[in-house]
């Protein structure tokens, strides 16, 4: 199968990107340099190229039903248009197909945006329970782009891109809520840690606005440092943090499960409240490498007792110069526990940590 390309392809080439699959996109993963990517985002500004991510507009009558059987979280808590709510879609098991945000427009239109590798099975998914929900139109919308403007500058440099009425909006725009401004879609929302915008708009408008933010001096950043900055942020990736084995209870996501009112049933309530009244057996917890080596997921983890856990995802920590990883483990461990995390054979020293490791740029860490 030929790897897709979103619109600014010929940009990221141009720009000297080095190239990967990325379920199956040929997606930038740096520009020379991931590092001094990340540290852009985190002292001024960087723009995303995440127009792999898939759009959907939900729309009709029996929208808000319709996601509030779909979703664990409850879309009746979006009461002011432009909001939003991020929230996973579980399986009857209470596994996680796919994290999303979902935003409220008004009452016969969701924007929701998934994931780029679960489209096939989601799209599947969502189809499957539509039936009883008969007056939905489900609608992706795969001629637009969408651009991530994230860092502590993002709003700045890019509202002075816009007329003044149009800038004064974006920069009172309150996070998590998005608006419309000539046909472009703009939420205030991100996976780095960081203020800064999501936008949508057509895709053959997307070069011109990509080539604009390069003007005011926004970096264009790969899918290397997104990873290393979401992983900063403590927010979980689907794939490596979560999947269909795993529920939102035991991937740091039980926030996200909106338990009242008790008489909603959404797909995988049952489950969840199963093991909810059984008592979890895992969590997820921070970790801090004290040794030396570099956490990547799928590294056994052992501690004093005996127990044992593994590495969910794992990485060098630009901001904070240290390897961190997010690790599944039981319950029991609590913050401040040591532990050895196995890298390559060799048992390396770490210690249980909270998370977010970074926020606004800087350390969240009492080590």
């Amino acid at each position: 199968m030929t790897a897709k390309q979103t619109p600014l392809y010929q940009q990221h080439i141009d720009a000297g990107a080095k190239i990967v699959d990325f379920s199956g996109w040929q997606m930038p993963i740096h520009y020379g340099s991931q590092l001094e990517e990340h540290h852009a985002v985190r002292q001024s500004a960087g723009v995303f190229d995440v127009s792999h991510m898939n759009v959907v507009d939900l729309h009709g009558s029996g929208g808000k039903a319709f996601l509030r059987y779909l979703l664990a979280n409850d879309v009746d808590k979006l009461k002011t248009p432009g909001k939003a709510l991020y929230s996973c879609m579980l399986t009857d098991d209470g596994g996680i197909i796919d994290d999303l945000i979902v935003y409220y427009m008004n009452e016969d239109w969701y924007r929701i945006i998934l994931n780029a590798g679960t489209h096939d099975k989601v799209m599947k998914w969502i189809n499957s329970q539509l039936p009883d929900f008969p007056d939905i139109s489900l609608n992706e919308r795969p001629e637009l782009a969408m651009l991530a403007i994230q860092g502590p500058q993002a709003i700045e440099k890019f509202s002075s891109l816009l007329a003044d009425e149009a800038s004064n909006r974006v920069a009172n725009l309150s996070v998590f809520h998005a608006c419309e401004i000539d046909g472009i879609f703009i939420g205030r929302t991100g996976y780095t840690g960081e203020d800064g915008v999501e936008v949508i708009l057509p895709a053959d408008d997307a070069v011109d606005l990509w080539q604009q933010l390069m003007t005011v001096d926004v970096k264009p950043i790969g899918l290397g440092a997104r990873d290393t900055l979401r992983l900063e942020a403590g927010m979980a990736l689907y794939g490596l943090d979560m999947d269909e084995t795993t529920s939102p209870l035991v991937s740091g996501l039980d926030w996200t499960v909106a338990w009242q009112p008790e008489e909603r049933g959404f797909i995988g309530r049952k489950a969840l409240q199963t093991a909810k009244q059984k008592g979890l057996e895992q969590r997820i917890v921070g970790l801090l490498l004290t040794g030396r080596g570099i956490l990547r997921s799928h590294q056994k983890v052992k501690f004093t007792d005996g127990s044992s856990g593994e590495t969910t995802s794992g990485s060098y920590s630009p901001t904070l110069e240290k390897s961190i990883a997010l690790a599944r483990v039981p319950a029991a461990v609590k913050v401040g526990d040591s532990c050895e995390v196995d890298i390559r054979g060799r048992w390396i020293s770490a210690v249980v940590v909270k998370y977010p490791f970074v926020r606004n740029g800087k350390s969240m860490l009492n080590t």
